[in-house]
């Protein structure tokens, strides 16, 4: 199995406390952390702009500034977004910012992209909110301007929402020229999401890797169906990488497990939720598949291994604070399923 990690953005609530001049450091020192362990195959942010579970005045940075700020300063680990919104920027756009922070990174990144959902931040920041028909329309438009600028330096298509006419992309992304990457794109892709009907079957036609449910029976729920578009479009169900997202609360035992959940709901309330907000966001990390003791964890992730859920992207809520969450992880799941 392979792991990545998520850096602290302050999407999820989890800068709380910490002075703005100070957070880049923060996260900057983490991202060195990852980049100097080799476990870690990467490290990602989110695409979002407004905090969650409900906007607030706390922090949340820009995606792709930090892509290209850790591109600079990292050197090994891989570099991605889970996931970039589509119509948060035009895909010609999109696609030159992470061909030039392809280069920044030596080969480094990862494109994360998917269609989009927090109705909140789309309305404050002007985009509307279309029906999900036509943000996925707009992602399969998108993603078919990316590999055309990707693989040939141009794009050109006709399409409902997006007309491009000869867009150019030099220099093309260092993986596919330079360095090999995807075969297909590039820049490798990820399509994130997993709506039945349309996601999955732009993953087939377009993914390398996919991300979607992460509990074992939705998990092989959505393989399933990703299979099947898979033989509707002739491709190689084996050529896709699954993964999925865990929230990793880990603790020796179960009364340090607690602990840490007792933390985080401290960060939300200090953030401003109320207190049957704040109770609610802990009782369902509770029941998620990465959070109990490293033996716990291991068992779960080993049955979603067996699944073929092969790479695990991780989310420590207290990483920006605490590390000794992260450590346990480095030291007793990792080494039993790595490799």
């Amino acid at each position: 199995m392979r792991f990545g990690m998520f850096v602290p953005q302050g999407w999820r609530m989890d800068l709380v406390g910490i002075a703005p001049e100070q957070q880049w450091g923060v996260m900057l020192d983490l991202a060195q952390r990852l980049d100097a362990e080799e476990a870690w195959e990467s490290l990602w942010v989110y695409d979002h702009v407004h905090t969650t579970p409900e906007p607030t005045g706390e922090a949340t940075h820009e995606a792709w500034t930090l892509m290209a700020a850790f591109a600079a300063t990292t050197g090994r680990v891989r570099l991605g977004q889970m996931c970039t919104c589509m119509s948060y920027r035009q895909p010609t756009y999109l696609a030159k910012v992470a061909a030039t922070t392809d280069v920044i990174s030596g080969g480094r990144v990862e494109m994360g992209i998917g269609a989009g959902w927090y109705e909140h931040e789309w309305r404050a920041y002007g985009y509307g909110f279309p029906r999900a028909g036509e943000r996925l329309a707009r992602l399969r438009e998108g993603v078919e301007v990316f590999r055309q600028m990707w693989t040939t330096g141009s794009a050109t298509l006709d399409g409902e929402h997006y007309q491009v006419d000869g867009a150019m992309c030099w220099p093309r992304p260092l993986q596919g020229t330079a360095f090999a990457g995807s075969e297909r794109n590039g820049i490798p892709m990820w399509i994130a999401g997993g709506g039945e009907r349309k996601t999955l079957r732009i993953a087939a036609e377009y993914a390398d890797y996919t991300n979607f449910d992460g509990a074992p029976e939705g998990f092989e729920h959505k393989s399933e169906v990703l299979r099947g578009h898979c033989e509707d479009v002739g491709r190689d169900y084996g050529s896709i990488v699954r993964s999925a997202n865990y929230n990793v609360v880990i603790g020796r035992d179960e009364s340090e497990v607690e602990e840490r959940l007792a933390g985080i709901k401290d960060r939300f309330l200090q953030a401003g939720l109320g207190e049957d907000r704040a109770e609610g966001q802990v009782r369902s990390l509770r029941t998620q598949p990465a959070v109990g003791t490293p033996e716990q964890v291991v068992e779960t992730l080993r049955r979603l291994e067996g699944l073929g859920m092969t790479y695990a992207i991780t989310y420590f809520a207290e990483a920006a604070y605490d590390t000794s969450g992260i450590e346990l992880f480095e030291d007793e799941v990792i080494p039993e399923l790595a490799g």
